[in-house]
């Protein structure tokens, strides 16, 4: 009877064992996953600078970046090393505590947007049934820390891009939810992003929302830029009238925040473009989509799932880019418009027609059924 006592004690101590080794492993995977997107995330914006870069310079007749690296491919990152090197300032009279937590809350946000993309049906962070309102939701902080930013500088010009920030995030926060109410409750039936995209693969590329919501996603491009504050909406650094706006007082690794969360945020909104009108990961002709599928031996089945992963996620990134080409062409093309006209256009135009299109799209649902 002893035996039996121990043995069962030993066998609750092994599993218990085994069970908090399993959690442990499971948190280990979640954070490496988590590093590697942060990485590939950091890699792919220091592509983006670069490439406008060498977009601008084309567009005015320039070189552009040459000397660092071929091409000036690393030069991004060797402007990356000299903030991070340089001296942290905080004005004497400001806030410290509201200065130093601004670019964390303008950061924070924006790299948590990226749990809920997807890559490709299984290349994901966190599926969530809400996945897009988890966007539109934490996006919605970013404004509280330029707001932050702008108040802790204790500095007229950064208190007033602070200011123009805040009011121009509410201002198209809403014609881009309803925009993309338009595709995920009506076409879809899913919040979820990976529900989204696969909702667009039946005929290839013309299954794409696009082609459905082309008033959608004129309204989701304008609103898009101007929640990155990309010309010609860059009112809130603005820098014939504001010096730099709410960046104005700051330097080294906390201005390098503020320069990292405007392109990582010009890449999230290129990736939540494509999974939302683009197809996502689904390749635009629907018989070679068909014909990757074909079931084989379990060794080229193999071989196959690991290109089509392969094909997936780049057919994403090349979307996305594709995107990405366009609002650098914007940046550079169109001037900056003044502070009453990016007002008018967000609450006088985009609103209605957002708002009408989302209801037009839910009248067509209700008399398909």
């Amino acid at each position: 009877m002893i035996l039996n006592i121990d043995l069962d004690k030993q066998i609750i101590q092994n599993f218990s064992t085994f069970t908090v080794l399993e959690e442990f492993f499971y948190i280990i995977r979640i954070l490496i996953f988590i590093f590697i997107l942060m990485l590939g995330v950091t890699i792919g914006v220091l592509v983006i600078v670069w490439l406008e870069r060498k977009i601008s310079a084309a567009i005015q007749q320039r070189i552009g970046p040459e000397y660092a690296g071929p091409l000036g491919i690393i030069q991004a990152l060797a402007d990356g090393t000299k903030l991070f090197l340089k001296e942290n300032i905080i004005p004497s009279q400001g806030d410290p505590n509201l200065f130093n937590i601004g670019p964390v809350l303008v950061i924070a946000p924006v790299f948590s947007s990226y749990l809920v993309i997807p890559f490709d049906y299984n290349i994901i962070l966190a599926n969530l049934g809400i996945g897009i309102f988890f966007w539109i939701a934490i996006s919605s902080i970013v404004p509280l820390g330029l707001l932050m930013a702008g108040y802790g500088s204790n500095n007229k010009y950064s208190f007033l891009g602070g200011l123009r920030a805040a009011a121009q995030s509410i201002s198209y926060e809403i014609p881009l939810a309803l925009s993309v109410l338009s595709v995920a409750p009506q076409l879809s039936n899913s919040l979820s992003t990976v529900d989204i995209v696969e909702a667009q693969s039946k005929y290839g590329f013309w299954s794409w929302n696009l082609w459905r919501q082309p008033i959608g996603f004129i309204v989701f491009s304008i609103s898009s830029l101007a929640e990155c504050e990309r010309l010609p909406f860059d009112l809130p650094e603005a820098e014939e009238e504001l010096v730099a706006g709410y960046q104005t007082e700051y330097s080294g690794i906390k201005f390098a925040l503020f320069y990292l969360a405007s392109y990582l945020n010009l890449l999230v909104s290129s990736l939540f473009a494509t999974i939302l009108y683009l197809g996502g990961w689904q390749f635009p002709i629907s018989f070679l989509t068909n014909l990757i599928h074909v079931e084989w031996n379990p060794v080229v089945d193999g071989i196959i799932d690991v290109t089509n992963l392969i094909i997936g996620i780049t057919i994403t990134i090349t979307k996305a880019y594709l995107f990405l080409f366009i609002c650098i062409m914007t940046r550079w093309t169109l001037p900056r418009i003044r502070i009453d006209q990016l007002l008018n256009l967000g609450w006088k135009f985009l609103l209605p027609i957002a708002l009408g299109n989302l209801l037009l799209t839910a009248s067509l649902q209700l008399f398909l059924l």
